[in-house]
């Protein structure tokens, strides 16, 4: 650490509240429980306070969030979005150490720790759109190569920024994620009595037409007389319109949520059979745990760092085999003790996985950078 980023022998550590600007996705809730954790952690222990001070800087299109997060922040202007990422934010914080959790960091900055989530837009650009390909393959391999050190989800993730030759890995540490913020939600089930779903008898999966995430095996897989009793809720952004554009076919069994809620997402959890991912990559896989933390069994994919974030607490199916995955499902709604028994062991494993845990593993790295 160079002494500038260092008063009287506390590292001053800014966080890059670009991402608060921006409509919520899967790697700003890492960002934000991370945030959170790690004020936690420096509340509760004075000393380690005493060795870091962590400071939220965001643009003023963010501040509205930052005001919800419940803790300090400073606003920077006038500029916002990209310009302000990577010209106002490493100008006004000189000799300080620069931290971006949402896979992007000022370019121009050494004193950087940034955390790339995973490399997907090489191992599956068709996920991806033009504009974001060529922006990323910009930034990665510079900040890859100029940050003193990069951060990633998974052991699976790290190897792949390896392959990709973005960063050595003897410079990129392992934060794992948390899944114990949906033991903080309130459980809406207004939503499951709205679509009129029965208890019991309808899987949940992601409304989502990304190559990597596969959904349209699911779709394929719920034509089949086996899981005709059965319904395939989707929730998020795409809808049937959106599928059919890409060719694929959403059968009379599957209902379209839409975006919602938190608290809707805990209870449609809850009183689901399982969660289907049938995902060929992933960095982590968050979905499966949180599903898992609120009794809900899984079937995932054996790909990317899904074997290693689900271990034996879920079930898997080969991602290319519908027939297998209505086996799996049927499994799950013909076996009630069967099911059970992957309630709790999902339950069991994804209980250990803590933001506060992942925050102090954080914290630590940040010293020891």
């Amino acid at each position: 650490m160079p002494a500038s980023a260092r008063r009287g022998g506390q590292c001053r550590v800014v966080v890059n509240g670009k991402f608060l600007s921006a409509d919520s996705t899967g790697v700003h809730r890492v960002a934000e429980e991370l945030l959170l954790g790690m004020h936690e952690v420096l509340r509760r222990d004075p000393a380690l306070a005493q060795r870091l001070s962590l400071e939220l800087w965001v643009p003023r299109d963010g501040e509205e969030r930052a005001r919800r997060l419940g803790i300090p922040y400073r606003v920077l202007g006038p500029l916002v979005g990209i310009p302000w990422e990577q010209l106002t934010l490493p100008w006004c914080a000189r000799g300080s150490l620069l931290l971006s959790l949402c896979n992007v960091g000022p370019m121009a900055a050494r004193d950087a720790v940034t955390m790339f989530h995973d490399a997907q837009v090489h191992s599956s650009p068709a996920s991806y759109n033009r504009g974001f390909r060529t922006w990323y393959h910009l930034h990665q391999p510079v900040a890859g190569r100029r940050h003193r050190h990069i951060l990633t989800v998974s052991e699976f993730s790290r190897g792949q920024l390896a392959h990709y030759r973005l960063v050595e890995p003897a410079r990129v540490s392992v934060i794992h994620n948390g899944v114990d913020h949906m033991l903080r939600l309130a459980s809406d089930d207004s939503l499951v009595s709205s679509l009129g779903l029965e208890r019991g008898r309808y899987v949940v999966g992601l409304a989502n037409t990304q190559a990597h995430k596969n959904v349209a095996l699911l779709l394929k897989a719920f034509q089949d007389q086996r899981l005709s009793g059965l319904k395939l809720v989707l929730f998020g952004s795409a809808d049937a319109a959106a599928f059919e554009r890409l060719g694929h076919q959403a059968g009379p069994q599957v209902v379209f949520a839409g975006r919602i809620s938190d608290e809707q997402l805990k209870a449609l959890y809850q009183y689901a059979l399982c969660m289907a991912f049938p995902s060929l990559t992933e960095g982590f896989g968050l979905p499966p745990l949180e599903a898992m933390v609120v009794g809900c069994p899984a079937v995932v994919a054996p790909c990317g760092a899904l074997p290693e974030v689900c271990a034996g607490a879920a079930d898997y199916a080969p991602p290319d085999d519908e027939s297998a995955w209505v086996s799996a499902i049927s499994r799950l709604a013909e076996d009630p003790v069967w099911r059970a028994d992957r309630a709790r062991a999902g339950l069991e494993h994804a209980s250990h996985k803590t933001w506060t845990a992942s925050a102090a593993q954080l914290v630590d790295v940040l010293l020891r950078v």
